[in-house]
């Protein structure tokens, strides 16, 4: 069955509990099912390619604190995990406390019942029995190093310090990065057994050392289906690209126009087309406003690897819109021609058929989307 021919699934994140919305073939109609969790945070919301039927959501809860809740179908039924993420704790008992689940991430297409989730703060966590035990990953959790790169962003990030954008090679389930905001960016090629930082090229904040993990702040890093080898990155400092082998990052972001610049949160790669990438951007002025540009939100597009960049508005508010996108509240299908997605910081889901030619309002008065994603249910 092509592309063309299935109906293309939403799975929305929100601060007060998550929906799910099914569409048809022409992505012109959408059924809202939720709210599922209504009241709770849930950071993420991630259907299983594996299957298309398991759906794994991240969730802040009131009474039971941070934990990961599984559905074996689609949402109709869910059950807690029996062991969430958790700190291993000292011998004397103390240790850090996960905050909340941020990432989830399925594992290789041979690891059937993998999932990879990342944590606030700084957390690295794996399971292989479908979602329902986590233990800690490798062993960047207690690593002196990665301990003091994760300090210097304890107090800065609006909701704490986080380890995203887990990355699983589709080639090499040994193959494996990740992010961490602050910390940098992060490979492994043997299972995790060790990680080697991928910063060079990257810039930071003026009077910091870019040579030190502690002050780097990737905002969302995603590698192309279609050339494994290549890497994208929004980052607190712009907007860049890896090509391995190589080891030096690309700032792209400065084609951006100049009153726009390259700072924002999310960013989409075509699944068929590694010189296609979208990003959202948002205000990165001396102030950070974490608002669209001058109020007039855009998608902006390019074609060439970052070489040209197209704003892409149409449909979206002319001015007077001051939300913006936050790193995972943005995807696309595999459509042809493709389907792009985000949900904003007022509650808006937004919705183009047309590649980001064009775009239309889903929904609107949803609470605040924390994060957007698509799959095709089986």
């Amino acid at each position: 069955m092509s592309p063309q021919d299935t109906a293309p699934t939403l799975f929305v994140a929100t601060r007060k509990g998550a929906w799910i919305f099914h569409g048809d073939p022409a992505r012109q109609r959408w059924e809202a099912d939720g709210p599922h969790f209504l009241g709770h945070i849930i950071n993420h919301l991630v259907l299983d390619p594996r299957d298309g039927r398991t759906l794994l959501a991240a969730a802040k809860t009131g009474h039971l604190g941070p934990t990961i809740f599984r559905s074996a179908d689609l949402g109709a039924h869910w059950q807690e995990a029996a062991r969430p993420p958790a700190f291993a704790a000292a011998a004397d008992g103390s240790g850090r406390s996960v905050d909340h689940t941020f990432w989830l991430t399925p594992g290789h297409a041979d690891e059937a019942d993998t999932w990879y989730a990342g944590t606030a703060p700084q957390g690295l966590f794996r399971s292989d029995d479908g979602g329902d035990t986590w233990t800690p990953f490798s062993c960047i959790n207690d690593d002196a190093d990665y301990r003091r790169w994760m300090g210097s962003f304890q107090d800065g990030t609006p909701d704490g310090p986080k380890l995203h954008s887990i990355l699983v090679d589709p080639r090499d389930p040994k193959h494996l990065y990740f992010a961490m905001s602050g910390g940098g960016v992060h490979e492994s090629v043997d299972g995790g057994a060790t990680f080697t930082p991928r910063l060079e090229g990257l810039e930071v904040v003026e009077g910091f050392d870019a040579t030190d993990p502690s002050f780097h702040d990737p905002h969302c890093v995603r590698m192309c289906p279609s050339d494994p080898d290549r890497l994208y990155q929004q980052n607190h400092c712009g907007i860049y690209r890896l090509d391995r082998p190589a080891t030096r990052w690309q700032r792209i972001g400065r084609n951006m126009p100049a009153e726009v610049g390259d700072i924002g949160f999310p960013l989409v790669v075509h699944p068929r087309d590694a010189d296609r990438v979208w990003v959202f951007p948002m205000d990165g002025g001396t102030v950070w406003p974490r608002t669209s540009p001058d109020g007039r939100p855009a998608a902006f597009h390019t074609r060439d690897g970052g070489e040209t960049w197209v704003r892409q508005d149409a449909g979206l508010p002319a001015r007077q819109a001051w939300w913006t996108v936050k790193r995972q509240a943005m995807c696309s299908d595999a459509h042809d021609p493709l389907g792009l997605y985000f949900g904003t910081t007022s509650g808006e889901l937004w919705g183009s058929h047309d590649e980001g030619e064009s775009w239309h309002c889903i929904a609107r008065h949803l609470p605040e989307i924390y994060a957007v994603s698509t799959g095709v249910p089986t």
